[in-house]
């Protein structure tokens, strides 16, 4: 097992700039930074594979957006499981209109071919789906699906399911250590391979390193005002890999889930699409059901298409939300499929047995990311990327409902795998030295997070211009050269420069889509949609 303890010779030949003698290290073969499905997912993987993995997790184990993960996995089971009507080709077809033209084809089927096993090895690890009353799998249908292919467990906690078996599986195999509430600050890179990680834990700095380096840190959905993400969920990874030199592509692409609880003073409770799968139905403040006007699906269109309609609703009757109608679905079949909604509903006031729920469109899911293959493998030598912080072009410019764990499983999985038999002992690494000048000893880091969000939920938003997007660029570059430069000595100020780059370079990204496509949205749309792909490279950008 790996101990952060005395430094052994082989560390002592390749670290160089950082005092063994006075701060910890570690040494692994394969390094994970992220406790979600992803990161989970790999670690099983690389352990299995005989090699020594050391993960990371920047908060507890409960700390992730697998965690709250409501409606379910997509996957296209065995013939015995599935409806007849379903088959892989469908799945494919499914994802690549929901990715509106912007999908890698090649990864859509690579990806989605590998649902059957990884739910396999799912079940293997100790995960249980809901079953009906005669004993078959329990599959629902979400938004842009043409078949009812989605899994789910405990009714709408299949999230909770999912990091409960991963975890213990990782805690019980003798070849995995897990370290919470570890804050990876940056990666460390010789010659241009990642060869670690340096991170910050009670208060003090350590140096992780390792032959190959998985990151699985999820997504961004804290840069914007209103999101359903979790607290952890900063952008560090996609701020880290940027830094390293990795690229970066469809960062324009924030997914904005169409229902969210929206009470003032309240949190931003995700309800779960799976609902509107059920047949809930969306209404106006005038009490009129408005997505059969939007869409032939209605409820069930694409996420991007039910965003809009909302928003064009909220502006037509003048009214800050649009209600979510369940009432129809009935108590007991509520209660039973749905309790966390109805739980979490009835402590706000809200029986969704009887009264409507009120909702609004919130950052949910970023399809953009470290650019990678289906295996995880990014254009940093030694570094792969797995789950919301990666961009293997499943989505497109749109993710298509409950692909996302699918992905988290099955791109976890080759990553861990994939990292196990390439990784190398890196060379000799150097720690860049810190910056001389510090941040200023007045700033007050939570107000500048609230003023970043608040922009980003403006200025790029679900709906943008150039005019916008032009204003939040250059409001982020004053902030990051002049009032969070520097040298920053905790959590918060060094989530808070992660959080000015990801929006930077998620600003620029909006900018240089000139026209509308999926859930980028330009009110000043001009021409015909670009089917390229920006890359984002430290040191060039629109490359």
């Amino acid at each position: 097992m790996l101990k952060p303890a005395r430094p052994g010779p082989w560390a002592q030949r390749h670290l160089v700039g950082f005092d063994l003698r006075r701060r910890p290290h570690l040494e692994a073969d394969v390094l994970i930074v992220g406790g979600g499905v992803a990161g989970l997912c790999a670690a099983l993987a690389a352990a299995e594979a005989g090699r020594e993995v050391l993960l990371l997790a920047k908060g507890g184990a409960n700390d992730s957006n697998t965690f709250y993960a409501q409606g379910g996995v997509a996957a296209v089971l065995s013939q015995q499981e599935r409806e007849a009507a379903d088959d892989l080709d469908l799945h494919v077809q499914d994802t690549l209109d929901a990715g509106a033209g912007l999908c890698d084809v090649h990864a859509v089927r690579d990806i989605l071919g590998g649902g059957t096993d990884a739910i396999e090895f799912l079940r293997r690890h100790g995960c249980v789906f809901d079953r009906n009353g005669d004993g078959a799998v329990s599959l629902t249908r979400e938004g842009g699906h043409s078949a009812r292919r989605i899994l789910h467990a405990n009714g709408d906690s299949t999230g909770q399911e999912v990091v409960r078996s991963l975890a213990a599986a990782a805690a019980a195999h003798p070849s995995i250590t897990v370290i919470e509430e570890a804050f990876a600050v940056d990666l460390l890179v010789d010659r241009g391979r990642a060869v670690g990680v340096l991170y910050y834990r009670r208060a003090e700095l350590v140096a992780a390193i390792a032959g190959a380096v998985i990151l699985a840190t999820g997504g961004c959905g804290r840069v914007w005002r209103e999101t359903t993400n979790p607290a952890v969920a900063t952008g560090d990874g996609l701020a880290m890999a940027y830094r390293a030199g990795a690229e970066l592509t469809d960062l324009e692409f924030m997914q904005f889930h169409p229902t969210t609880l929206y009470i003032a003073g309240g949190a931003r409770l995700l309800v779960t699409e799976a609902l509107r799968g059920e047949g809930a139905v969306l209404k106006n403040h005038l009490g009129e059901r408005f997505m059969p006007g939007y869409h032939a699906d209605a409820e069930l269109a694409p996420r991007d298409v039910v965003t809009r309609a909302i928003i064009s609703e909220i502006r037509r009757t003048e009214f800050p939300h649009v209600w979510l109608d369940a009432t129809a679905l009935g108590r007991p079949f509520l209660e039973e499929r749905f309790p966390t909604i109805a739980q979490a509903c009835a402590k706000l006031g809200i029986d969704i047995a009887a009264q409507w729920m009120p909702v609004h469109p919130s950052a949910h899911y970023h399809c953009g990311g470290v650019r990678s293959d289906s295996r995880g493998v990014t254009s940093l030598p030694g570094l792969w990327a797995a789950g919301e912080v990666g961009c293997t072009g499943l989505h497109g410019a749109n993710r298509l409902a409950s692909n996302s764990i699918l992905e988290g499983l099955v791109v976890g999985i080759r990553a861990g795998t994939d990292a196990a038999a390439r990784g190398e002992q890196p060379g000799r690494v150097r720690l860049s030295q810190a910056p001389s000048d510090a941040a200023p000893e007045d700033l007050d880091v939570a107000d500048l997070v609230r003023s970043l969000r608040s922009l980003m939920w403006r200025q790029v938003g679900i709906e943008r211009s150039a005019g916008e997007l032009a204003v939040a660029r250059r409001s982020l570059a004053f902030w990051s050269g002049h009032q969070a430069r520097g040298l920053f000595r905790d959590r918060a100020g060094w989530q808070l420069q992660n959080q000015l780059l990801v929006g930077a370079l998620v600003a620029g990204a909006a900018e240089a889509r000139a026209a509308s496509v999926g859930t980028h949205t330009r009110n000043d749309s001009q021409g015909a949609i670009d089917r390229d792909h920006f890359v984002f490279i430290r040191g060039e950008e629109g490359t």
